[in-house]
């Protein structure tokens, strides 16, 4: 469906249009992108927000740009906090993941909560999302396509490890208009890559060549942090990478 985008940019304010059915937002405090596709019978959103109170923020404004409609799915990109702890706020969507996240989403929630603290997450909040996780139900291995209708397609693609042990990325075509790639975190615009001890840096290279492979030279890439990009800066990024982690 064709969507009027609330245009504001960064810091929650609004939502950038990639195409009249994809968009998407800059929440505040760590600049962290959320996604929106808007199908003719289902809507994805990719990640969820840092908190369970922004999370039911883009739950609101989610229902408001598909008028009056619901998020019935949701990708998580991968398992840090300022991703999934607003998960919660969306009970009746179909929740996706790379294989394995259910692992950290499930044994590794107090490590979760206390990252979010060590980042200036507020520490009741925190612990409340922490509590409320969602373990998606959908583990994508390999790759899971979803037909969201009017020629909307969303292919989310187990792209990792890199960033983290479990990267998943979302490519959405149709609709006339150029592929668009959700990265997650495996590229950052708005400062360095950040590798955490969840990294898996020697595989991290090999991670976006498979991001590269998925969404071709022409394709619109959304960085997990920053400003919409294009193929050439994450084969940059992904040289710098190999060149930080002394990998080929």
């Amino acid at each position: 469906m064709r969507v009027t985008w609330e245009e504001g940019g960064r810091g929650g304010s609004g939502w950038e249009g990639l195409s009249p059915d994809v968009g998407r937002c800059r929440l505040p405090v760590w600049d962290c992108t959320a996604g929106l596709v808007a199908g003719e019978d289902a809507a994805l959103l990719v990640d969820a927000g840092s908190s369970v109170r922004e999370g039911a923020w883009l739950r609101a404004r989610a229902r408001r740009l598909l008028g009056g409609g619901h998020v019935t799915h949701l990708a998580l990109t991968h398992p840090h906090f300022d991703h999934v702890f607003g998960a919660a706020a969306f009970p009746g969507a179909e929740v996706f993941g790379a294989a394995g996240i259910e692992r950290v989403l499930g044994d590794g929630r107090e490590e979760l909560r206390a990252d979010a603290v060590r980042n200036g997450a507020d520490p009741r909040g925190a612990a409340d999302a922490a509590g409320l996780l969602v373990r998606p139900r959908h583990l994508v291995a390999d790759e899971h396509a979803l037909d969201l209708g009017g020629g909307l397609r969303a292919l989310l693609a187990n792209v990792g490890p890199g960033h983290t042990g479990h990267d998943l990325a979302v490519l959405v075509t149709g609709g006339g208009s150029p592929a668009i790639v959700f990265c997650g975190d495996l590229v950052e615009e708005s400062g360095e890559p950040q590798a955490g001890p969840d990294a898996v840096p020697a595989h991290w290279p090999a991670a976006l060549d498979r991001l590269l492979a998925l969404g071709g030279e022409d394709a619109v890439y959304v960085p997990g942090h920053g400003a919409v990009v294009d193929a050439a800066f994450v084969r940059a990024q992904r040289d710098a990478l190999a060149h930080r982690f002394d990998v080929p």
